[in-house]
């Protein structure tokens, strides 16, 4: 009876692990388009804001020196607090009137759930800029060809689904 019992319980663990483990992710390639400035390059962060207009999770960083990540600032009061682990998803910052490209991935579920995607920038000793650009984290809003409007560094964002 015991031994039933144990059994039973160690597949209801294996199940639950295997259904947390592999959670259904989305991948989208994003081509920001940066507007003809003058000055450096500009540090970009791209994040997930919940529901509640709080961040949630970061999902790219364009931009490698940590030293200057705190002129990013709304983002690096959340980062400074969650201490998220950058590898693997930060590249190198952009220039005016450049291109970059990222991939970012999110958790399914959060698609048309009220979730947004936030490209956040900075320049050195120029205006930081909280919502550059921002989009609702929904199938129509990614999928629309034309892409969203940033309103000072970034000129436009298009998104591509990877497979």
């Amino acid at each position: 009876m015991k031994f039933n019992l144990i059994k039973k319980l160690v597949g209801l663990v294996v199940i639950l692990m295997a259904t947390a483990t592999f959670a259904q992710t989305t991948k989208y390639k994003t081509m920001i388009q940066m507007n003809n400035y003058t000055g450096k390059e500009a540090y970009v962060v791209i994040s997930l804001i919940n529901p509640k207009g709080q961040y949630e999770k970061t999902l790219g960083v364009l931009g490698t020196d940590n030293e200057w990540y705190n002129t990013l600032k709304e983002w690096h009061k959340f980062n400074s607090k969650k201490k998220e682990k950058l590898n693997g998803i930060t590249g190198a910052s952009v220039a005016g009137g450049a291109r970059a490209t990222r991939v970012i991935e999110f958790d399914t579920a959060k698609l048309n759930k009220g979730y947004k995607l936030r490209f956040e920038s900075a320049v050195e000793t120029q205006k930081y800029v909280a919502k550059d650009a921002e989009v609702a984290l929904n199938s129509s809003d990614l999928d629309n060809k034309a892409g969203i409007k940033g309103s000072v560094y970034i000129k436009a964002v298009r998104f591509i689904k990877v497979q």
